[in-house]
């Protein structure tokens, strides 16, 4: 064997040696494992009426995170749209309560939008899509709500068709907010979008300087929005709390959630025999603070009857413009000199607020995860809204097996 042999043979042993990365696309197909080439995605078709629609899965781009959707609750907005399509949205995929486990990553991605941790197995949530507006930061308090951004389940569909958590995958794009909420169970992530509403409401309602540790406070609808509040109001200390709705039910329940006392409206004829009731249930003092939590206008026009002079009110059960109530200023705003608020949404530091919450309304025995009364699977989603519009139950979630 002559030297150009030798030669030969080392060039092409190193040639074989730099050659070894191509195991690489092996390594990423193995990342992949499990993953399947499409995905299901409930979409919103025409109005009453989901489909379910197959498309082929994303490429995930260096800042994107591809979800495997395990659950996500039902909210009033999508039954909304379901009935009604005010967003003008449909073909749409609906779904912003969703959660579920990271099946791949970005490069680029690293940590949550609080500075967590990330990687594949994490559990997560998304609350909303930045968009170029400096107001709208991490640990802006209230200078600014979500109400204007973009948010996942009430996008327009596009080529990517996986925006919504009425999925079996969902890709969460770059600009996105993400949380690792890992050390929650399933049913508590659902509920972290509709408990970040009412967490808002009750940072709005401390800025009156009225809401206290010793407050007497009336909670006006005991759907799951009114519940929450309930439940939020205990978990400060606040144990002077007077639930009013019409379902016995849900009174019922209010009891479990911190509630000291019921008010069951339709057992009273005319706003001031309810507002009676209200401050017998008080002890015979009206409240210091009241929540608002129905979208009928009725109910925020007797709601003032219930708050003493001087004392506070939220407004937050208008969610969609439910119509004009009637109330008159000197009787009920201003020889009362109340306070109030209005609340929609929340802030990114509502949302990460939230999870505390949800770790200590368990750690004090409340029965937060008993809101979820019904779950369906995806392919039964039309069943699902159409319970949820029947006002059957309290939460409503999809849950993928």
């Amino acid at each position: 064997m002559n030297n150009v042999d030798i030669e030969a043979i080392v060039k092409q042993v190193i040639a074989g040696m730099q050659g070894a990365p191509s195991a690489a696309p092996a390594a990423a197909s193995k990342a992949d494992a499990g993953i399947p080439a499409t995905a299901r995605v409930a979409m919103l078709t025409e109005l009453g009426k989901f489909e379910l629609k197959e498309y082929p899965m994303p490429v995930v781009g260096d800042d994107d995170i591809l979800v495997k959707v395990e659950g996500c609750g039902v909210c009033g907005t999508d039954a909304h749209e379901f009935k009604r399509d005010p967003f003008g949205l449909i073909p749409v995929a609906l779904g912003h309560e969703g959660t579920g486990e990271i099946v791949k990553m970005g490069k680029n991605v690293k940590k949550d939008s609080a500075g967590k941790d990330l990687k594949i197995g994490d559990k997560v949530v998304t609350c909303m899509i930045f968009k170029d507006n400096p107001d709208i930061t991490m640990f802006d308090l209230n200078k600014q709500n979500v109400g204007g951004a973009d948010v996942y389940g009430l996008l327009p569909d596009d080529d990517i068709h996986l925006n919504g958590w009425f999925a079996d995958y969902i890709l969460v794009r770059g600009g996105s907010t993400v949380f690792n909420v890992s050390d929650l169970d399933l049913d508590s992530r659902i509920l972290i979008e509709p408990c970040a509403v009412l967490i808002h409401a009750v940072e709005r309602a401390k800025t009156t300087g009225i809401l206290r540790f010793n407050s007497r406070v009336a909670v006006q609808g005991c759907g799951p929005i009114g519940l929450i509040c309930i439940a939020i109001l205990r978990t400060m200390g606040i144990e002077n709390i007077v639930a009013v709705d019409g379902e016995q039910a849900r009174l019922d329940f209010a009891l479990q959630l911190g509630a000291t006392a019921t008010v069951n409206f339709k057992n009273y004829k005319g706003v001031e025999a309810l507002s009676d009731a209200v401050k017998a249930a008080f002890g015979g003092y009206y409240a210091d603070f009241a929540f608002q939590c129905t979208g009928s206008p009725v109910a925020h026009a007797n709601i003032y009857k219930f708050i003493r002079n001087g004392g506070g009110l939220c407004e937050l059960g208008f969610f969609i413009n439910g119509g004009d109530a009637t109330i008159n200023p000197h009787f009920d705003i201003c020889s009362k000199e109340i306070t109030t608020v209005g609340s929609w949404v929340y802030t990114l530091r509502d949302y990460a607020t939230t999870f505390d919450f949800l770790k200590r309304a368990k750690g004090i025995g409340l029965p937060i995860e008993k809101l979820i009364t019904h779950k369906f699977a995806l392919e039964d989603i039309n069943n699902a809204l159409e319970t949820n519009l029947k006002m059957e139950g309290l939460k409503i979630a999809i849950i993928n097996k």
